[in-house]
């Protein structure tokens, strides 16, 4: 359990003489050198170029990618269960018989199947949220990977929709502590010129995972038997094992060993991210730092708790977090995954259409790590708003496609090649740009919440989404077919006015920089430029500790 502040803060007031935590006591530090530290610390990070930081913290890129891998998993399976309603075997073996003599999921058991991993991943989102402040983000991901191993094993072996269902849910639960996990830990790892990187690799692994999954497929197409869709499912045992391996080899998140008051270990678990380049004044510089940020945060906030997400300065840095996770879902991108389906409906082979769907994964893969180049020098407002609007003409662009009637083959493979860009624009611009956005945005002691909260209320909207997107192509619904990208773009349109005017530029900015920005209600378009003095900003949050910690050992004086 996390000590109190009067365990781990001793003050004291004899004039100017002022004791913080023992840590800084026992290594001889005052004042002026904890302030020192931070704001140099805080230089350090702005003036640290891309190389350097490889050469500086190549551990805290190696960690985070080994763990943010797990999410490979999530892209897998998440690709798995929309691709298998193009399977024919699949469908034959689970879904219902036409009068045509072909097989279908009704919509409403395409959709359930569909969502019941988006409602199993907020349980595992909010679990994360709370189980991460008491025993830390490598304990969480071993219970996620173990509780996965667990969940596969009734997909795999399901007999009928039902068991398939129940299956999806339980697997979302490790998955949504994924989600939670990895971005948190990115971010608490990463220096600042990294982050957009060590962030977007997640929407990396998200694509890569799918890309794996369309490939087993069409390459088990020619089999006639149930194996053409259980050997997918049993490949997922493979993950666990290496990506344990890695996790219990990573050393903890220094914020997180800060906030419980183990400023030792945090050095520590830094050294272990670092290299022999880094030295000892840069391990007690980022200390400082650390503590600095997370003693001015304390000072703004009554706590940790879920509760505090929505008070005071909170609320907006969860409106911004939430509304970015919410515009990943009304961008359309659910409409353009579905090009294996959609291809299919429209009259396509199976081989065609996982064709397709493969050609779609691979430029999704291409477009992440084109976006790690321009993302560091476009910024993530820019990128994010303009990579809704490439996706809004593309939406418009397809439903038009689809008014002439009857539609000819040769509008159905435009369809399919415009689907492609449109995937190609998100994975570029808004599907890696908002796993950078999210956790940069919340206070470094509500980051985790905060990330579990937002990717919660994405989950919820991707619920919505798995009951919409069948209901526009599945012929025995709306059949709205390519029409369904104006029910989109209706979306998408909101989505590129809220960003307009909600969403802020965090690029460059440090946690104890994006907390003053957020406390001095800095507009929307002016986050990107306000000039913040660091040196001012780290002395206010030393002597605001400072004199925190010295009320609360008075206090208790007095008590006594």
């Amino acid at each position: 359990m996390e000590k109190s502040i009067a365990h781990h803060v001793e003050g004291s007031r004899d004039g100017d003489n002022i004791e913080l935590h023992p840590y800084f006591h026992e290594h001889n530090w005052d004042l002026a050198r904890l302030t020192e530290s931070a704001q140099s610390a805080i230089a350090r990070e702005h003036a640290l170029s891309f190389r350097e930081a490889v050469k500086y913290w190549p551990r805290a890129l190696f960690f985070s990618i080994g763990i943010s891998t797990t999410l490979v998993m999530e892209g897998y399976d998440t690709g798995l269960i929309n691709s298998f309603f193009g399977l024919p075997q699949f469908r034959e073996f689970y879904g219902e018989e036409l009068p045509d003599g072909s097989y279908q999921f009704s919509p409403a058991w395409q959709s359930a199947i569909s969502s019941m991993a988006s409602v199993g991943g907020i349980f595992g989102l909010l679990f994360a949220g709370q189980i991460v402040d008491r025993i830390g983000y490598r304990w969480t991901m071993f219970i996620g990977l173990a509780w996965l191993s667990a969940a596969i094993f009734l997909t795999f072996f399901a007999q009928d929709v039902r068991m398939l269902f129940t299956g999806n849910l339980l697997c979302g639960v490790p998955w949504g502590i994924f989600q939670s996990v990895a971005s948190s830990y990115a971010i608490d790892t990463a220096p600042l010129v990294l982050r957009p990187l060590m962030t977007s690799y997640i929407s990396l692994c998200w694509a890569m995972g799918q890309f794996i999954s369309t490939g087993v497929l069409k390459g088990l197409l020619d089999r006639n038997d149930q194996w053409a869709y259980r050997i997918p499912f049993a490949i997922q045992w493979f993950w666990p094992i290496p990506l344990a391996i890695i996790t219990a080899f990573a050393p903890e998140s220094p914020w997180y060993l800060v906030r419980k008051g183990r400023l030792a270990e945090a050095r520590e678990a830094l050294r272990r991210l670092g290299s022999k380049y880094t030295t000892e004044d840069q391990l007690d510089n980022n200390v400082a730092m650390i503590y600095v940020t997370n003693e001015h945060e304390r000072q703004i906030e009554q706590g940790t708790s879920y509760l505090e997400l929505f008070r005071g300065v909170n609320l907006r840095r969860t409106e911004v977090a939430v509304g970015a996770w919410i515009c990943q879902v009304t961008c359309g991108n659910w409409f353009g995954g579905n090009v294996t389906y959609f291809m299919e409906q429209a009259g396509a082979s199976a081989h065609t259409a996982f064709a397709f769907g493969l050609g779609m994964n691979a430029v999704s893969c291409i477009g992440t790590i084109a976006s790690w180049f321009l993302t560091p020098r476009v910024g993530r407002r820019p990128m994010y708003l303009w990579g809704l609007v490439g996706m809004l003409a593309t939406l418009m662009i397809v439903g038009f496609l689809g008014i002439p009637s009857p539609s000819s083959a040769k509008l159905s493979w435009g369809c399919g090649g415009i689907l492609i860009i449109n995937m190609l624009l998100y994975f570029l611009t808004v599907g890696p740009v908002c796993f950078t956005i999210v956790p940069e945005v919340p206070a470094a002691r509500l980051r985790n919440k905060t990330v579990a909260v937002a990717r919660a209320a994405y989950n919820i909207c991707g619920i919505g989404a798995s009951f919409l997107n069948p209901a526009i192509l599945n012929p025995l619904a709306w059949n709205l077919k390519a029409k369904g990208g104006f029910v989109w773009s209706a979306l998408c349109i909101l989505s590129v006015i809220w960003v307009y005017f909600r969403l802020p530029e965090t690029k460059g900015r440090t946690p104890l920089e994006l907390d003053t920005l957020f406390e001095r209600k800095t507009q929307t378009r002016a986050f990107g430029t306000t000039h913040i003095n660091t040196t001012e900003m780290a002395d206010a949050a030393v002597a605001e500790s400072a004199q925190v910690s010295t009320k609360i050992v008075e206090a208790h004086k007095q008590i006594a």
